[in-house]
């Protein structure tokens, strides 16, 4: 398995087409896309293509995020942001843990203030698997490939220090394999096993990407053993009946 980090990708403004980009950088450094190949594009310049960033100079902050707010030191109208994306709050310590209008359980329900002029935040694509789904035709068309497309954040894990990638929205591929029934090595036969392949294709991607600096909004991924099919990241979320940390 081979990633390929694609670099000369401009800063993307609401309405950019990322298909356009993503191809221009992949021309320039002389690839040229095959089928099975995977591109995964990072959350925030989802988000800024499709508009979702909010100033904070336009939010009045309600009295439950003021309270919340100053138990947790954040800027209150960053807090009403969090909050206008979040079905429940699930931990309130030192950050919030939320889970998400889509069904994620993370941190600050996805808002962002990294990458992004100051002052503003992005909050996460309205739905994902649909971001990646009309990335993938777009680049069908104009390539004639069959890939698939991974959209993914970088998300901290309980009991965990360090951030790593996250698959939020996904297209061409199966989000999960299904290992029941197959044998070990000593030949015993697996009982319950799953794996979640666009999550390690994400948090491969992930160092690529990095954190900072490193202006690499979009990864290709080439020669990954997957599956490709229709699916929906929604497959991936746990019941609150078998979620031990909710």
């Amino acid at each position: 398995m081979k990633t390929i980090p694609l670099t000369e990708i401009p800063l993307i403004k609401p309405g950019d087409d990322l298909s356009e980009y993503i191809l221009e950088s992949l021309k320039n450094q002389e690839l040229a896309l095959k089928n099975k190949d995977i591109l995964v594009i990072a959350q925030s310049v989802v988000s800024k293509a499709e508009g979702n960033i909010v100033d904070l100079s336009s939010i009045e902050p309600s009295s439950r995020a003021k309270e919340i707010g100053k138990k947790i030191d954040e800027d209150p109208r960053r807090v009403k942001v969090i909050l206008d994306q979040t079905q429940e709050i699930t931990r309130l310590g030192h950050v919030l843990i939320t889970l998400t209008n889509h069904g994620f359980v993370c941190a600050d329900a996805g808002v962002d203030d990294s990458n992004v002029e100051e002052g503003k935040v992005t909050i996460l694509p309205e739905n994902p698997d649909n971001n990646a789904e009309e990335i993938r035709k777009k680049i069908k068309k104009r390539t004639g490939k069959e890939i698939a497309v991974i959209i993914s954040d970088s998300w901290g894990r309980p009991f965990r220090l360090g951030a790593v990638g996250f698959a939020i929205g996904i297209a061409g591929i199966t989000p999960l394999k299904h290992l029941k029934g197959e044998e070990d090595a000593y030949g015993g036969q697996l009982e319950t096993t799953k794996i979640a392949p666009v999550d390690a294709l994400a948090a491969a991607a992930s160092l690529e990407m990095g954190e900072s600096h490193e202006k690499v909004p979009a990864v290709l991924i080439r020669n990954a053993p997957y599956e490709s099919g229709e699916g929906s990241i929604s497959e991936l979320f746990r019941s609150e009946e078998m979620d031990l940390f909710r």
